[in-house]
Formats: structure tokens, sequence, C-alpha cells
């Protein structure tokens, strides 16, 4: 790795999930960081995980060229992690995952900076019958075509502490006996989000080639089935799991469209229908984890940190129980 002490990286959504761990990855490795948000005045939590000053949020809308512009200014790289998994408003996939993708590569390219890193998915595809698919496919398109040495980074399903698929069943299991499943039998590589992360600051240190797309997975490849009887057998939770026809789910969707945050759309059925994995093609050409030299974590390893908290009684056996 290179001296990076004094030198500047922006990460645009480094408040998210992923963003919060590679801003402290980035902060202890001696980066001073810009993070590039809509409410900066809300993302507070991020400042202690530097030193004073270290770590400065600014406003930044991507779908503004002139903010986009200048959150850019002066920096020695760049990050792109904002995604949206369900449009709302003028949130819309095109809007935020390829204009607003394209939007940053510009401000990068015109910038002349060298070291981007762009954020997309698994299963990007122009092709696809997902629109968020499709827009993750034209952002990597933006990221590649203004910057020649831009990485960009696929990851599977990602997991971890404050993911938004283990919480979320893990919840809905405390309150229903049942936890309906939609693509029951398609199959993840859940990916834990601290691999991710480091992933990324490698692409930031310049440690990984340049002009590539990486696919990272776990060393897991489950069905969404398997995901939610791995989860219940941590949370010490019996629950029914009752698999949803893609048809069933399509028309809940559409029903439920309303609502200001349905518990699926239509877009995400069409996801599901496909598996979420590495492929042979990335591993045969080295564009996985292994590239960073970063050895996957699983699941075991990482769940049962933090789901315990779903359990009756929390990290304490279970009475009459021998463990």
């Amino acid at each position: 790795m290179d001296n990076v002490a004094g030198k500047l990286v922006t990460i645009f959504g480094g408040s998210g999930f992923i963003g919060r761990y590679l801003v402290r990855q980035l902060a202890k490795q001696g980066w001073r960081v810009r993070v590039a948000v809509r409410r900066p005045d809300v993302v507070g939590y991020l400042q202690p995980m530097g030193n004073v000053g270290q770590i400065k949020p600014i406003f930044a809308n991507v779908r503004s060229a002139d903010s986009v512009r200048a959150a850019v200014a002066n920096a020695d790289a760049v990050v792109n992690l904002v995604g949206i998994l369900a449009e709302r408003g003028k949130q819309s996939f095109d809007a935020v995952q390829a204009e607003g993708a394209q939007n940053i590569a510009d401000a990068v390219r015109q910038a002349g900076i060298a070291r981007f890193v762009h954020m997309s998915a698994i299963g990007a595809h122009e092709a696809s019958p997902s629109r968020y698919a499709q827009s993750k496919a034209k952002g990597e398109a933006a990221a590649l075509g203004a910057v020649d040495s831009a990485v960009v980074l696929r990851p599977s399903l990602v997991f971890g502490p404050e993911d938004q698929l283990f919480n979320r069943f893990a919840t809905m299991a405390k309150f229903s006996p049942f936890l309906p499943v939609v693509g029951a039998e398609t199959r993840f590589q859940p990916v834990y989000v601290g691999d991710v992360a480091a992933f990324a600051a490698a692409a930031v240190n310049g440690e990984v080639a340049g002009g590539r797309v990486y696919e990272l997975g776990g060393p897991d490849i489950v069905t969404f089935r398997a995901l939610l009887e791995i989860m219940l057998s941590y949370t010490r939770q019996k629950r029914v799991i009752v698999p949803l026809s893609f048809g069933t789910a399509a028309m809940q969707a559409k029903v439920l469209s309303f609502l200001p945050k349905p518990p699926i759309t239509e877009d995400q059925v069409e996801l599901l229908k496909s598996d979420n994995l590495v492929s042979e093609a990335a591993i045969a050409e080295g564009r996985t984890l292994a590239a960073a030299g970063i050895t996957p974590h699983s699941m075991a390893s990482v769940l049962p940190t933090y789901l315990w908290i779903y359990r009756r009684h929390g990290q304490f056996a279970e009475p009459g129980s021998a463990a």
C-alpha cells in the first residue's frame, strides 16, 4: 500500500451499510475521508471512526452534476457506493444508478482522478428483465467508459450486523409463526460486509488491477430457503417457511405498491428469479476476493455475533438447556 497520509478520498453513499465499514477502514489506514451524502447533518456517527477532522460529511446529490463536481474537487480517489433497492419519487433506478453514476464518472474523469471504485451488483445486465439490474449495468458502463482504471465491484447478497435480510426476517419471526419467501430455491453466495469493504479499500489503495469487474461472494452457496433456516437456527426460533410462487408474489407486490415502503416490489420479484452467484469466468480470471488476498468469512463465523439478540433469552442459555 502506498503512503496515504494526508491523501483525500471522497465516498458517495459513505453513510450506508457498506459505506460505514469502508469509512472506518480507510480512516484507520490514514486517509482523509470526505463522505458525500444528501443529509450530512444526520451522519455524525461516522466522525468518531477517525481522528478529529479526519472524516468530513458534505452535501452531494448524485442527480446534481454541480454538487458532484464540488464533492470530488481535490480528491485523490473516489468511491461510488450509492444505490437503491426500490424506487421512490425522483429516486428512480435510472436517476440514481445510471444517470447519477454517469455524473460521478464524468466528474472523476474531468478532475483527472485515476483511482475510482464503483459499486455494482451481481446480475447487472442491460438485457435483464429487472430495471434495477439494467440500471446497475448502465452505471458500470459509465464508470468504465469514463475512467479506464476504474474498479467495478459486484457483490452477491451482503450480510453483517446492520443488514436488511437476516435482521428483517428475524424481526418478522418475532411476531409471525410463518415466514413467506419468494424464490425459495434461488441460490445466493452471501458475502460479509467487512470483506466487501476490505476489497474496496484495496482498490482505493491501488492493490488490485483497474479496468476490471470483480465479483465478490462468500464461501457458502445456499438457497433462499436455506438462508432462512440458518437464520432460525441461530435465533432459536421455530417458524414455518412458506414458499410463494413468483406469480403470487408479483400480484401481491402490485397490490402493495401504494405503500411508502412495500415489503417487496415487482422488480425485486424479477431479481429473485435468477441465481446470484460469482461466475465461473470471474473465478477463472481471478476477478474475486482472492485478487486482494482476502479469505472470505463464512456465515457461521459472523451470524452468531449479532443474531443472538433475537433469541428469547439473548446470549443466555434457554432454561433447562445445557448451553
